[in-house]
């Protein structure tokens, strides 16, 4: 019975992931393609609108049943897990852009969108992917532990 209620959990903890990432990534795209931001600052913006959205979305529907706690309280420990969670991203992101780069400079198909925008994207949702399990899990043993 535990094991049915925790992967629903997990399920819509990655539905409200998919929800932050379509967030992220449109913020990214738009700061970094269409207003030229640095990449990488665009990167902690977009990151920073995600979290946002995806602490309301785990506290009123992935943990409703999680008010054991005060919400300044979750806010803090969410915003807590989730630098931590920019701070593993940031550098991979960083890493990962240019490796990607010169993958798609061997490309010579034709791609939507400039190379160095694919490159970033694929940077960003490598880094997405290792910072969703850090956040499910700590946030699961941490900020909604209250939940049984």
């Amino acid at each position: 019975m535990r094991w049915r209620r925790e992967s629903g959990r997990f399920l819509r903890f990655l539905v409200v992931g998919s929800v932050g990432a379509v967030v992220d990534f449109g913020i990214f795209n738009l700061l970094s393609g269409e207003l030229h931001v640095y990449p990488v600052l665009a990167s902690a913006c977009s990151f920073t609108c995600a979290v946002t959205s995806n602490f309301f979305w785990n506290r009123y529907w992935t943990y409703p049943d999680s008010r054991a706690k005060a919400v300044r309280n979750q806010v803090g420990q969410f915003a807590l897990v989730s630098l931590v969670g920019l701070f593993i991203r940031t550098p991979l992101f960083a890493g990962l852009a240019p490796v990607w780069g010169s993958v798609l400079a061997l490309w010579h198909g034709p791609l939507p969108i400039s190379a160095a925008q694919a490159a970033n994207n694929l940077a960003l949702a490598c880094a997405v992917g290792v910072v969703l399990v850090w956040n499910f899990i700590a946030n699961r043993l941490w900020t909604y532990n209250d939940v049984s």
